[in-house]
């Protein structure tokens, strides 16, 4: 009688809890609506020179709301530089275009201390990364010294320059673009570099009637690209905010977690690809998965995660974080088959 008692009241409780989830994220849901209004707006107004990269320019509103950093890849003419370039110019922020190139120096990305004789002092000249958006243009043709002095900016959000530190200003954010690897001149990213990034996007050629648009729209001696500010950096830092209160639900969660595992021990969760990994994804991974799955709730005007939205972001998320092993190459297997085949196998709740 009592344990009947007992019951009553647990589910009592159970159930005042659940009303009161499902009406706050009702309440957070409206506010995003709100919110989520700049960067539509910077969505449209990006889509008013770039035609056809859809899926590159939502990833980038990804990024700009989770606070991750994007690896755009690409063979050249695919506007992956045009699309970071005007959504800095709608975002109406600082703005660095960085050429990547063989002879680049770690001093000419993040600074150096310049001797002034007349005070006989060193003095620190401020590199091009002190910016809000970074746009590191074909970074993997620049050599792995120069690739890492971009580590601790990316990561730790500051540089240092003869052991002095300097923080780096709000938003920062790397959105790096390369050529495929096997192209002549490129350089392999160093893994915990390429750990850093949040996503990669790999970008492909337009389709017929995009390219006939793209004609259309460029085919002139001298393009003019009229960019308007729609955002701020204000917005983006309001945005963030909501996005850390989006509702993660506990099965949504363990969906998550899962996926991540299963790319590290596959046989433990019955998926035969074992043999194809040499080592899955980071904790890194499970993070950012989660941060990039609440953005794209925040960019349909959500206040709660769907295993849908994890499971769109999955496949950027991890591709670049799951390296094969040399059976996978014999056997002509890609990370994208992998991570394919885990989003298959392990259950959508």
């Amino acid at each position: 009688m009592a344990a009947s008692r007992l019951d009553s009241v647990n589910g009592s409780v159970n159930g005042v809890k659940s009303k009161l989830t499902h009406e706050r994220i009702q309440q957070l849901s409206q506010h995003i609506q709100v919110k989520s209004d700049p960067f539509r707006k910077l969505l449209d107004e990006v889509g008013r020179v770039i035609v056809g990269q859809d899926h590159l320019m939502h990833q980038m509103m990804v990024g700009l709301l989770a606070n991750g950093h994007l690896l755009i890849e690409g063979v050249p003419g695919l506007a992956k530089t045009t699309a970071v370039a005007c959504l800095a110019k709608a975002l109406h922020t600082g703005f660095q275009r960085l050429q990547f190139t063989p002879d680049l120096l770690p001093a000419d990305l993040i600074g150096t201390q310049v001797y002034r004789p007349q005070d006989q002092t060193f003095v620190v000249q401020k590199g091009p990364i002190f910016s809000n958006l970074i746009l590191a243009d074909e970074i993997n043709r620049a050599p792995a010294k120069v690739q890492s002095a971009l580590l601790e900016a990316m990561q730790e959000r500051q540089i240092t320059i003869g052991g002095e530190t300097f923080q780096l200003d709000e938003p920062f954010l790397v959105m790096a673009t390369q050529n495929p690897v096997e192209q002549e001149g490129t350089y392999p990213l160093p893994e915990a570099q390429m750990d850093r990034f949040m996503l990669k996007v790999i970008v492909d050629y337009p389709n017929r009637d995009q390219e006939i648009q793209i004609l259309d729209r460029m085919a002139r001696t001298k393009t003019i690209v009229d960019i308007k500010p729609v955002a701020t950096p204000t917005d983006v830092t309001d945005a963030r905010k909501l996005v850390d209160m989006i509702y993660l639900d506990k099965r949504v969660r363990d969906y998550i977690v899962d996926l991540v595992m299963c790319t590290r021990d596959p046989d433990a969760y019955g998926l035969n690809v074992g043999h194809l990994i040499e080592y899955g994804g980071s904790p890194r991974a499970t993070i950012n998965l989660t941060l990039a799955a609440k953005a794209n709730a925040f960019l349909d005007g959500r206040g709660f995660v769907t295993p849908q939205d994890v499971k769109s972001m999955a496949p950027d998320v991890l591709r670049h974080r799951v390296a094969l092993t040399y059976e996978a190459e014999a056997e002509e297997k890609t990370s994208e088959h992998v991570v394919h085949e885990v989003l298959n196998h392990i259950p959508v709740p």
